[in-house]
């Protein structure tokens, strides 16, 4: 899709449909619309949208009268909403050239960013498998608006977009593609073509660092896992900051012997989620350059119940020197991550993220509308939240009492790898917490937010991308 920026009036953008949004409580009197909104057709209400054609006086072929809702709640997460429904909504009338007005109160460089990403992200379609030659795009999609900034916030919300789509696409690959071998060439691909060192590690050098967790993961599988990790580094800083973004990357997960139910397995393709998201966090951060270091983790394996896979009452030796009593082979992301964090803090992370399609009971408390968010440490926690907020990538903080800890004992090891029925989130983040201490820490379960079952107005079904956003506005705005 082509992006580009308009500063005429509106009356003279020339387009196959300008989007016009407005307001619950305010009437627009522009374009003939007065009487539908007299007549109670138009209210403005959020995502209502009503299609004017070959309006008088305007060179635009068809106007789209965007609902924005309230003006007072109106900010960057609804614009974004806005964007990716109009451009969901016109491309499935063919609609190839769409412009999109910035009002004088939002036109400056944030709006026109979110602008940006909700277009990008509303013509992304998950069919990229199946045939024949009756797909939809957008060709263009034109900002119009005069606030300063506009250009900056424009290329600024393409390049997020376009990273997160990169992490929507590589959860949509099946698992039969998308091996961890494979999975660790996309990220080597990426890392090439925007200047990032990558190293994508080998069973033989992970068994020499002892990372005895993540490889009991992968015994039972055909294909060999992996370990990608990419590198960002600024020309020039003075800040000793690392930020470590660890992703769980289990390109499908059976459960292992601890087998899952038939039903929905499918799905777990998206088991990589998070791993995906550090990848495609990495490709924006690598063309926006934040002022700190950045390295991302992706452990990435096949959980498989072959011959040779590791059963119920294993014990593993973790890179940390722990021992792990496996109680159930489907706690599996935990364990790769476990070795994943504490090479992170071997290789001088100073501060960590990651992210997990780690369990059922997040999506049991917060249903598909919440990230988990788990911490060991208030202000890395108060970070996370607040680019989580300015992103529109909802997250809510959870407990993490040192009690829950006595949920994870066990009579055979240093821990198990589950604690049992209750608050089974909360264990799964305590059980990662023995690996990221004492770094300050942050634990994103994504499990209910990673992918929609559903297509929204503003985004098609599968895999979201969630959180490539929030990531890579930590790592842009942090200040020592």
């Amino acid at each position: 899709m082509q992006i580009t920026i308009g500063r005429k009036p509106l009356e003279q953008i020339e387009a196959d449909a300008l989007v016009v949004p407005v307001f619950e409580g305010s009437k627009e009197t522009r374009f003939g619309a007065g009487d539908l909104f007299d007549a109670g057709e138009i209210a403005g209400k959020p995502l209502e949208l009503t299609l004017l054609h070959h309006v008088p006086g305007v060179a635009a072929t068809r106007i789209l009268l965007a609902g924005a809702g309230k003006l007072e709640k109106f900010d960057t997460a609804e614009m974004r909403k806005l964007a990716g429904a109009a451009v969901r909504h016109l491309k499935s009338k063919s609609v190839k050239k769409i412009a999109l007005a910035l009002g004088p109160d939002h036109a400056g460089a944030d709006y026109a960013a979110a602008a940006v990403e909700g277009a990008i992200l509303g013509d992304y379609e998950p069919d990229v498998y199946k045939t024949g030659d009756d797909k939809k795009s957008v060709d263009e999609f034109l900002v119009v608006g005069a606030g300063a900034g506009v250009e900056e916030g424009a290329g600024r919300g393409r390049t997020i977009a376009e990273a997160q789509n990169f992490a929507r696409a590589l959860v949509n690959e099946p698992p039969n593609r998308l091996t961890p071998v494979k999975m660790g060439e996309a990220a080597r691909k990426m890392a090439s073509e925007y200047g990032l060192a990558c190293e994508v590690m080998e069973r033989e050098e992970m068994e020499k660092l002892g990372m005895g967790a993540l490889l009991g993961v992968a015994m039972g599988s055909a294909e060999p896992p992996v370990l990608i990790v990419i590198r960002y580094r600024p020309a020039q800083t003075e800040s000793k900051i690392h930020l470590g973004l660890v992703g769980k990357g289990v390109t499908f997960d059976t459960g292992g012997i601890s087998i899952k139910p038939a039903e929905g397995m499918d799905k777990m393709k998206y088991d990589m989620a998070g791993g995906a998201a550090m990848i495609g966090a990495m490709r924006a951060i690598a063309q926006l350059k934040p002022e700190i270091a950045v390295t991302a983790f992706v452990p990435c394996v096949e959980n498989m119940p072959g011959s040779r896979a590791q059963r119920p009452g294993d014990i593993v030796v973790a890179m940390s020197g722990k021992t792990i009593d496996v109680l159930n082979t489907d706690a599996e992301g935990r364990l790769i991550l476990a070795d994943a964090l504490t090479y992170a803090r071997q290789q001088g992370c100073t501060h960590l993220v990651d992210a997990a399609t780690l369990t059922g009971a997040i999506v049991v408390a917060l249903g598909h509308l919440n990230v988990g968010l788990f911490s060991n440490d208030d202000g890395m926690r108060d970070r996370v939240l607040q680019a989580s907020k300015a992103e529109g990538e909802r997250m809510w903080a959870m407990p993490l009492d040192d009690d829950y800890k006595e949920l994870l004992k066990s009579a055979f090891a240093d821990l198990a790898n589950i604690g049992g029925r209750w608050g089974g989130a909360i264990t799964a983040a305590m059980f990662l917490k023995e690996f990221a201490d004492p770094a300050p820490w942050v634990h994103l379960d994504i499990a209910g937010t990673a992918w929609l079952d559903e297509s929204k107005p503003f985004l098609a079904e599968g895999p979201t991308g969630l959180p490539v956003r929030t990531l890579v506005r930590l790592a842009m705005e942090w200040k020592d």
